[in-house]
This record gives C-alpha cells, structure tokens and sequence, in this order.
C-alpha cells in the first residue's frame, strides 16, 4: 500500500514539475513575443464616409482610391451615403464601436505572433468599413491592407441578422473580430494543393485552428473553432465515437463530395445521419477532428509551425500517433 503511495506520489511530482516547465516555457514565449511590440493606427473610413460631402469626397477618393470603384460617379456615392439603410448601417456601427480599442489590441497582439512566427510578415493598414452585412466577406486580408466590416459583428441578436441562421449568426460579435482575421491569414500561409478526401479537409481546417492556437492564444478553444461552451464539450465527449464513426465506415478517405457539407462546411449540425447523434452535435465536426490530429502530430514531432503548415495530409496523418480521448 505504501509503496503504491510512493509511485503515484513520484508520478504526481513529476507531472508536476513537466507543467510547472511548460507553463514557464509559455510565459517566457509570450514575454518575447510582447516586446515585438506591433502599434497600428485603425483607420475608420466607415466615419469617414458616413460623413462625406460633396466638398470632402474628392480628398477621401484620394486617400482611399480602392474604396471607390471609377465605373461609378460621385454622384453614386453620394447618394449611397444618403441611403436609408447605409444610414441605419452606420448609425447601428457608430453605436455598437464606439470605441476600437481593445479590438484593436487584439489586432496588435495577432500581428506580433505572426511576425514572430513568420518573418518577412509586414504590418498592414488596418481599415474599418460596411459592406452590407455581406458576411462571406467580412474580413478581407491582403500582403498591405486588412478591410474588417464591422456590420457583421453587431452581436448575434441585432435586428439586421433576423433572416440569418442561428448557426451562422451565432458568431456575429465583437469576440470573433481578431478570430476571423487570423483564420483569414492561415489561408495565406497553408500549403496542402489537393483537398480531396475527407481528410485533406480535416487536416486543412486542423492547420487553420492551429495557427489561430498559436497567432491567438488569449482566445478559447471555443472561441478559436466557434463553438459555443456547450458545442465544445459535446465534441470532446464524443471524441472516440466520431472518430470510430469515420474509421468504420471508411470515411477518412473517402473522395464522396457529400462529405465536406456533413462534417466539414457551417451546418446547424453534423449529419452522422443518426437520429441521437445529430440533433445535438455541432456542425463542422470535421474541423475539430483535424485540429486534434494536427496538434497530436505537433506533440509528437519536432515541427516549426511553418514546417507544419507545408506538411502534406499523409505526413501529418501517419506522423501523428492520434488517439481519440475516450
């Protein structure tokens, strides 16, 4: 009895002593990070052409020249300023981000761990505009400007999004800003040429939340995949059953172009075409699949994350001795 006391005393010290490490490891990581120190400058052309005037327009054109597209007069963008709904649209923006700050900081700090990550990373003009509530479009990221549109981010319940689905809307806040940014920079930095199978999609959706885990650590898990508390611990729980379901029934890989929309694509739910199962999962389950199977082979080999992003599907797959938790 004594001796058994012994061991798992032995073992809890030691597993003591490997987080005691890691955390210190992390936090002398984030402290190096920081002094990267990153300041950017919002530039808010939504105020900006919520203002406009005939006299000021020529000078904003000036400033913004991709704003203002030359097949349109001033007299167009004029009136679309004057527009009942872009009237609505700015008041609603002006309400909702009165101030941009910690929004902004959260900006800053994405920026200093993809420079840190990634060296010939370059700060960008940081520009805030409408768009419509044109959601598939509400962050754009190029190598010299990001344009974020802030209508899609007025909270999931804002009257603007009734028609929207609850699973799509769900994530139309503040939170998400900085979320969908480095999502959108994952894109720039992901090689894997062929997404054939169920799992090249996994596992390219696994390197996306992967480099948000690393580009956006202050964020949750939850946050990171956009899930809500409840989603999240549903999809750990059920961890090895999803995983048996892909396996036994020879899904991983699969080349069905049905695959993406039932485990991959925004969805209500997954479609494991279980009554039981579907109507309490999250939708994109395959997404969180992948994310595990990328950070098992990241734990399990000496990868930067830029080697990682350029690994082909079957090197990581093979590579990462991935074990569902049960």
């Amino acid at each position: 009895m004594c001796f058994k006391f012994y061991i798992k005393f032995i073992f809890s010290f030691f597993l003591f002593i490997g987080v005691a490490l890691s955390c210190k490891k992390e936090t002398s990581l984030e402290k190096h990070i920081a002094e990267i120190n990153t300041q950017i400058t919002t530039e808010r052309f939504d105020r900006l052409f919520a203002s406009v005037t005939t006299e000021n327009l020529p000078k904003l054109k000036t400033a913004y020249p991709f704003m203002f597209s030359k097949k349109y007069k001033d007299s167009f963008w004029l009136a679309k300023k004057e527009d009942t709904l872009q009237k609505q649209l700015f008041n609603e923006v002006a309400k909702t981000f009165t101030n941009f700050q910690e929004i902004e900081n959260e900006i800053e700090w994405l920026f200093n761990h993809i420079k840190y990550y990634f060296l010939d990373f370059n700060t960008p003009r940081v520009i805030t505009i409408t768009n419509d509530v044109d959601y598939r479009n509400n962050v754009i990221v190029t190598d010299t400007i990001i344009l974020i549109a802030l209508d899609n981010y007025l909270g999931s319940e804002h009257p603007f999004y009734t028609n929207i689905p609850n699973y799509l809307k769900a994530n139309f806040k503040k939170s998400q800003v900085v979320v969908d940014l480095a999502k959108a920079y994952s894109e720039k930095y992901i090689y894997q040429p062929q997404r054939r199978t169920l799992l090249d999609e996994m596992i390219f959706y696994g390197k996306q939340l992967y480099f948000e885990e690393l580009t956006i650590p202050f964020k949750t898990e939850a946050e990171l995949i956009g899930y809500s508390e409840s989603q999240l611990n549903w999809a750990i729980k059920n961890e090895e059953y999803i995983w048996r379901y892909f396996v036994e029934r020879e899904l991983l890989f699969s080349t069905d172009a049905k695959l993406p929309s039932r485990f991959i694509n925004n969805a209500p739910f997954s479609k494991f075409y279980l009554e039981s199962i579907d109507a309490e999962s999250p939708g994109r389950i395959g997404q969180y699949v992948g994310w595990q199977i990328v950070r098992a082979y990241m734990q399990n080999n000496e990868a930067t994350l830029n080697d990682m992003l350029k690994k082909s599907t079957d090197d990581i797959f093979n590579n990462s001795k991935f074990k569902p938790r049960k």
